[in-house]
Formats: structure tokens, C-alpha cells, sequence
């Protein structure tokens, strides 16, 4: 008798563990998914090794509280390798004091008001007969288009850069990583 009283309190006491155990995650990625989604966009952006430049670039404009504020916001952010395609010496230019009001236009460029994921870029542009004109908090206007299974942006200069990664979450907005920067006119 009193080993069927302790087998039955086992099995509720294992039921109970695996009942209530189930809501604490054991899943580091997904943890850290939803640590990196309270982190803001520049949070995000400076614990991923590909955004250095970026940050830095985004520091030297004085636009951390920008991108740290509300939102929401839409960036595509160039990687390391997409401002190591600028001409030489282009990125120590522009992170010189002097030219703070060219950074900061380049940067904005970057940005769109609002949270547009990968689904919702991609039906607009095919609502829109292929391409989608988004306009930036800079002010001038990036053109969307799918080419060969890929999301494209065409700059006010022509020129073509590919979205590489999409759906980065941050708690003010989402991440789009760029392979090229972007240009305004």
C-alpha cells in the first residue's frame, strides 16, 4: 500500500515538474533572440561583429539617440564589407567632424519611419508592378525591387545594393543588412 502511495505521488510530482517546467527555456538562441529584441536598433547593431562601421559611423553623427529613440524604425544597414566598397579613404572622410552633416545624410538614408519587415517590403513591391519607392528619414527616396529571387534597393545616384539578411528584431524597429551603401542625391 504504502508503495502504491509513493508511486502515485511520483507520477504527479513528475507530471507537476513537466507541466510547469516546460514554460522555463532551455533554448540559449531563442533566449538570446528575445534579449537582442529588447535591445534597441542600436544595440543590436553594436553586438553584431558585420555593423563596427556602421556604429561607428552612427556614433560619429551623433545619431545614437536618434536610433535609440521610439521608432519605429526600418534600416538597412550597410555591412564591414559594404563600406569596404567605397573608394578608399571615403569612410575616414566622412567620419571626420567636418563633414558630420554629410555622415548624417548618408546614415539617414539608411533609415525609413515605421517597421517594415521582409513580407511587407516584398508585397509592396509586388503591388506596386515590381518596384517600390520607399522615402527615408533623409528625405530622398530608395526604389525596392526583386531581382533573380532577391530584394534589391536602387539609390538616387542608380546605383544597386542587395538585402543579404532580413528581420533582424530590435525593440524600436527591425534590421535589413545591406551588401552596399546606399547614396541620397
Amino acid at each position: 500500500m504504502k508503495f502504491k502511495n509513493l508511486a502515485l505521488l511520483l507520477l504527479i510530482t513528475f507530471s507537476t515538474i513537466t507541466v510547469y517546467g516546460n514554460n522555463v527555456s532551455t533554448d540559449p538562441i531563442n533566449d538570446k533572440k528575445k534579449e537582442k529584441a529588447k535591445e534597441t536598433i542600436v544595440g543590436v547593431a553594436a553586438s553584431n561583429d558585420n555593423f563596427t562601421t556602421l556604429v561607428a559611423a552612427v556614433k560619429a553623427a551623433n545619431l545614437v539617440d536618434v536610433l535609440n529613440g521610439d521608432g519605429p524604425f526600418t534600416v538597412f544597414a550597410p555591412t564591414n564589407d559594404a563600406f569596404g566598397k567605397l573608394p578608399e579613404g571615403t569612410v575616414y572622410s566622412l567620419l571626420k567632424p567636418e563633414n558630420k552633416k554629410i555622415l548624417t545624410a548618408v546614415l539617414t538614408y539608411h533609415v525609413v519611419a515605421g517597421k517594415f519587415d521582409a513580407k511587407a517590403v516584398v508585397k509592396a513591391i509586388k503591388a506596386n508592378n515590381g518596384k517600390f519607392v520607399i522615402k527615408t528619414v533623409q528625405g530622398n527616396s530608395l526604389t525596392a525591387m526583386i531581382k533573380d529571387g532577391n530584394v534589391l534597393l536602387k539609390d538616387a545616384k542608380g546605383n544597386v545594393s542587395k538585402v543579404i539578411m532580413t528581420d533582424v528584431e530590435a525593440s524600436n524597429g527591425i534590421i535589413h543588412a545591406i551588401d552596399t551603401v546606399v547614396m541620397p542625391q
